[in-house]
């Protein structure tokens, strides 16, 4: 198999882990794919996170503090464990590098819990992922092929495609 493929499996894996979670914790976090990359750093900062969330969940968001490249964007964080084991790691200041010409990654200083994950998603641009065979966060600047059972998706950024897609870093805090 080859890694579009296997990538594609996983991320079906997490989609159904994904749906099963937001199914049993009314809650929605996506993950996205990674590959490991020594070029990508984490350090912790300021605390943010966000979330990609439908309209019924955000009353249980958590707003974030989101900078890409110095500017300011409004994100939220979903209220699902692994997004809430997220928020405990801010603030945090990431490089990213771009994956597949579809989301810019980065690794994180650990790994998330996947425990309690909603149902699988296939992530939308804007949303920020967990990807947890690699544990790296992921900044979706396209649509996903698929949904993956290893992908959980965090929160939502509010920013366009292109200042997505061309994001070298990214710093995350708490709102406060």
């Amino acid at each position: 198999m080859n890694a579009a493929a296997l990538r594609a499996l996983a991320r079906a894996a997490t989609a159904t882990a994904v749906l099963l979670t937001v199914a049993a914790c009314t809650d929605t976090s996506p993950a996205s794919p990674r590959a490991t990359s020594s070029a990508s750093s984490a350090r912790q900062q300021a605390p943010t996170a966000q979330e990609h969330t439908t309209p019924s969940d955000r009353n249980t968001a958590m707003d974030i503090r989101v900078t890409l490249d110095g500017r300011p964007i409004d994100a939220t964080l979903n209220d699902s464990p692994a997004a809430r084991d997220f928020a405990g790691l801010l603030p945090l200041t990431l490089d990213l590098e771009d994956f597949h010409q579809t989301e810019r990654v980065a690794d994180l200083p650990r790994r998330l819990t996947t425990s309690g994950a909603p149902e699988p998603a296939a992530p939308k641009a804007g949303d920020l992922a967990y990807y947890a065979p690699w544990g790296n966060l992921a900044l979706f600047y396209r649509d996903g092929p698929s949904a993956s059972a290893d992908l959980l998706i965090l929160g939502h950024i509010d920013a366009d495609t292109d200042r997505l897609a061309g994001a070298d870093r990214i710093t995350i805090e708490a709102a406060h």
